[in-house]
């Protein structure tokens, strides 16, 4: 039996309101302008409003309003159930590929976290994907806001650690919405202290200066080890409107997936070796990126003491 011709594309996954359709859009238009074949699969049964041309819908074969009137489930076990309908009508999914053959896919996935956490349904739908001879990278988009939030961040962390081991996808975690970073609080520290994930101990000890998550202190640091002890968890800042921003995560990406070293597009060999050991400067990116969009941390009385 002859192997499938290879196909690259981006499983685009995360919670609910992270941006993952709005990301579809804006990296469809770059790939486009890019001279890339692309297409958009939509495979959310809640999206019913698409802001971009959607080359194949899974609401041609189930929608969760349908299955939540007529099985009478929340939204949540709707949801769920309309994975496992995909799953077990995967020959429907595989016919509306096919004649997206060649094209570089984005695929719209739901905004349920236990999906990508313990749920089988997705991830064996992405299993069939690698049979078929799709190559995907998992894009995972988490607010950015929840940096100024040690507790939340911490809680990320585990979210994004669980799932990198679950769906068993190439995994880029990404930071969306970098231009609202603070919208809710200022950073404890550097951005790159985020999206390195460096040394947690010091994001302990911040959160046990609150009163609240004292008595959690030992909880909390065993959280951390976990985190640590992988050492998988990273994150790229994107901000959507910023062609330079989609540019870092497309080349992210491209590396994930293999499309990188393909032979897909024209290529110099500048461009290949930076692709092949990771020449692009991350510390240098994510500088620009907090003087762009994070204010400048005031100085604690130590610090002004030990300038003068």
């Amino acid at each position: 039996m002859a192997q499938p011709s290879l196909a690259f594309g981006q499983a685009v996954i995360g919670p609910p309101g992270s941006g993952k359709t709005t990301y579809c859009g804006a990296m469809r238009e770059l790939l486009a302008a890019l001279g890339r074949a692309v297409a958009v699969v939509n495979l959310d049964p809640a999206n019913d409003v698409l802001p971009y041309p959607c080359a194949a819908d899974i609401g041609e074969l189930v929608t969760l309003r349908d299955v939540m009137e007529h099985l009478k489930l929340g939204p949540n076990g709707g949801l769920l159930y309309c994975m496992e309908y995909l799953e077990a009508n995967a020959d429907w999914l595989r016919d509306k590929l096919a004649p997206l053959r060649g094209r570089y896919i984005l695929f719209d996935c739901p905004g349920q976290v236990e999906l990508y956490t313990h749920h089988a349904a997705l991830r064996n739908i992405f299993g069939r994907l690698a049979a078929w001879g799709f190559r995907l990278a998992a894009v995972h988009l988490v607010d950015s806001h929840y940096c100024t939030d040690p507790g939340k961040f911490i809680s990320v962390l585990c979210t994004s650690l669980s799932t990198m081991l679950h769906v068993e996808l190439p995994h880029v975690n990404i930071l969306s919405k970098m231009d609202l970073i603070e919208q809710y609080g200022k950073l404890a520290f550097n951005l790159d202290y985020y999206t390195e994930v460096l040394d947690l101990s010091y994001l302990v000890d911040h959160l046990a200066s609150d009163p609240f998550f004292k008595n959690y202190r030992r909880l909390n640091e065993k959280l951390v080890e976990v985190i640590e002890d992988y050492s998988l968890v990273s994150f790229v800042p994107l901000n959507v409107q910023d062609k330079a921003s989609m540019r870092r995560v497309m080349q992210a990406v491209d590396k994930a997936n293999g499309y990188s070293f393909g032979d897909s597009e024209h290529r110099s060999l500048e461009a290949l070796m930076s692709a092949a050991v990771g020449a692009d400067f991350h510390f240098t990116s994510t500088l620009a990126v907090q003087e762009k969009y994070v204010q400048p941390q005031e100085k604690t009385v130590e610090e002004e003491a030990m300038a003068i």
